[in-house]
């Protein structure tokens, strides 16, 4: 029997998912599997509405090799696992004459631990351990979801946490799994043959196609120690968010609360002096986080220097000590001593890596309402990380519907660590890049519209005439708006403001759940919705309850960002440009998401209407505009207006 074509696969798994054949797909299919043959690296572009899951699905299980698919978001994940691999996987099975495997692999923390849960939590203020489900009062919201998760715990096949719903919060959450340094290990465990997270170990290991997250695939990179299954593929699908999941892997933090804890956990495990210095050392950083205030670390203050080092060598102390006794008047030992040592070590790695001070990493303090003061640190740039871990040993494919910005892929290229495209040499990765386009056709179906005669927006300070824009284009629009803002202070002020001018529901984010806020502003063409950073990638609404979607102002980086400044000042001191390079792909990266919430279906129209007049007047507003889809563009406000009352007016003869 002759191998089944690309083509013949690829009809075959579009028409099993119900879906449309589409030219950019089939290019993109045909590029993965080219990369995957040559064991080169491809970036690709693929516009809304592509069927990019299925272009590059296709030609991996056609290959036969076990491949990692990475994703940024949850409901990817779901769609994945749940929806196109089980139909793929039926539709191709009689031509690939198999039948290829999948599996879900995510963090330990994202599984019930049956340990934490039968036995009980480890606990800092009492001797031995402490019930959560007696302690919570079952009344209280946590010991509802407490008691919820134990009836869970009976049913569940997977433990995942993404499978309980309605979902629990963090503090619940915590009561019933553990981190990766707190698990005792199956070999130790009384439940280590029925672990979930085991489990789902062995599934991958048995598995063809292993669907992640980026987050452990930033652990897998950056521990050394591997928690992915070998694999000869890999793709990344949102490959947009790549760089900065990776940095929040590879970024630590210590508070004053973190190390309390530390100290309480150990002290019962270890010699009352080795107690008693990292007692000291724990109040003496305490003394020095009463006085932060935020702000990047250039060097790191004498105060504070003095203070980690002594948390370092207190914490090493008691690392030790914690290793060489024995307490058997202790209950479940073993789980009390291994969460003392995650606590105690965690805190050892920050003060080490930040008093040894690599020229490679950010320091910074954070002060947060609720939390206090922090010390941070992160890595200056994950480019060499990326490019030493990622491409090294495997064919690897990114693909996003924002890839390439300013007209080419460099940008984001070299933020993986990736040389220009074509740059040849020894230990250069070659890749190519790829812009599928989009079966959307953007000059016909959206205006972009800057509003060139607003003021240029400051830093502070109420935006009166940028309100009264937004005012009459949600008047002519008759709501159906998205409103995205830069931050949440200014997503607040209009909501607040507008509420009070305009006839019109006006949602904001953080007064309900995400996915309330959405199911309530696409069920509703009057309403709008106001919010900030996860609205700007996260919302899909096709259809007439989406046909204005506006930006307040470019989001460049706040000028005030620790990471973001240092990066930008270390691309100016290389000899770069630090404002085109950090700033302005950060906007360019943000803005293309946000414009992309406007189109999602061939029948959608409408305006993404920008205002803040830098898009139209600054030298680089032709760089950014030329990030975005390719919609018509116009600065003339009447001409905006009109096209609004136009499609609002279609969509009510529609009944929508």
């Amino acid at each position: 029997m002759t191998k089944p074509s690309l083509p013949e696969l690829l009809h075959a798994a579009v028409t099993a998912v119900g879906g449309t054949e589409r030219p950019g797909q089939a290019a993109m299919a045909a590029a993965v599997a080219e990369a995957v043959d040559d064991q080169s690296h491809l970036l690709v572009q693929a516009g809304t509405g592509t069927g990019k899951s299925l272009g590059y699905l296709v030609p991996a299980l056609a290959h036969g090799e076990r491949v990692v698919v990475a994703t940024a978001t949850l409901a990817l994940q779901r769609q994945l696992v749940e929806r196109d691999l089980p139909r793929t996987v039926d539709a191709l099975h009689p031509l690939l004459r198999r039948r290829p495997q999948f599996a879900m692999l995510k963090g330990r923390s994202n599984y019930l631990c049956l340990h934490r849960l039968h036995e009980g939590v480890p606990q800092d203020e009492e001797e031995g351990l402490f019930d959560q489900f007696e302690a919570a009062a079952p009344s209280s919201k946590l010991g509802q979801d407490l008691l919820r998760m134990r009836d869970w715990a009976d049913e569940t096949e997977t433990g995942d946490r993404d499978d309980l719903t309605p979902g629990v919060s963090d503090r619940a959450w915590a009561q019933i799994s553990v981190s990766s340094r707190e698990c005792l290990g199956a070999s130790k465990c009384a439940y280590g043959a029925e672990c979930f997270a085991e489990q789902a170990r062995e599934r991958a290991k048995l598995a063809d196609v292993v669907v992640t997250n980026h987050a452990l695939l930033a652990i897998d990179a950056i521990e050394g120690a591997p928690v992915l299954p070998q694999h000869e593929v890999l793709i990344v699908d949102e490959a947009h968010e790549l760089v900065s999941r990776v940095t929040g892997v590879a970024t630590g933090e210590l508070t004053p609360g973190q190390v309390n804890r530390a100290v309480r956990r150990a002290a019962k495990l270890v010699n009352e002096k080795a107690a008693d210095a990292l007692q000291t050392a724990s109040e003496g950083f305490e003394r020095v986080m009463e006085l932060a205030l935020p702000g990047r670390l250039e060097e790191v203050p004498e105060d504070l220097g003095y203070a980690l080092m002594a948390l370092r060598d207190a914490a090493r102390t008691v690392i030790s000590a914690i290793g060489a006794t024995r307490d058997k008047s202790v209950q479940d030992e073993d789980a009390v001593r291994k969460q003392a040592l995650a606590s105690v070590e965690s805190v050892h790695a920050v003060a080490e890596r930040i008093t040894q001070g690599s020229e490679y990493d950010v320091v910074w303090y954070e002060r947060h309402d609720r939390f206090g003061a922090s010390v941070r640190v992160a890595p200056l740039s994950v480019s060499g990380l990326l490019r030493e871990k990622l491409f090294a040993e495997r064919s690897v494919v990114l693909t996003s519907a924002t890839l390439k910005l300013g007209g080419d892929f460099n940008g984001v290229g070299a933020s993986l660590g990736l040389a220009p495209e074509g740059t040849a040499g020894e230990d250069v990765p070659q890749w190519k890049g790829l812009d599928v386009g989009s079966p959307f056709d953007y000059p016909k179906q959206g205006i972009l519209y800057v509003a060139r005669h607003l003021a240029t927006p400051g830093r502070e300070g109420s935006r009166t005439d940028m309100l009264d824009e937004l005012s009459e284009l949600i008047e002519a629009a008759g709501g159906r708006t998205l409103g995205l803002f830069s931050s949440m202070r200014a997503a607040k002020a209009a909501a607040e403001e507008l509420r009070d001018r305009l006839d019109k529901p006006i949602l904001l984010q953080g007064e309900e759940t995400l996915g309330e806020l959405i199911k309530n502003f696409a069920a509703d063409p009057e309403t709008c919705l106001f919010g900030t950073l996860s609205l700007w990638q996260g919302v899909d609404v096709p259809g007439a309850s989406c046909q204005l979607v506006v930006m307040d102002r470019i989001p460049f980086p706040r000028p005030d960002d620790p990471l973001m400044s240092a990066r930008q000042k270390a691309v100016e001191e290389a000899g770069g440009n630090g404002f085109m390079a950090v700033a302005a792909t950060h906007a360019a990266l943000l803005m293309a998401q946000g414009a992309g919430r406007l189109v999602r279906a061939t029948g959608d129209k409408g305006v993404v209407a920008v205002l803040d007049p830098r898009l139209a007047n600054a030298r680089y507003g032709s760089y950014l505009r030329a990030s975005l889809p390719d919609f018509w563009y116009t600065t003339d406000r009447n001409q905006a207006r009109r096209s609004l009352a136009a499609i609002d007016a279609a969509a009510k003869a529609d009944g929508r």
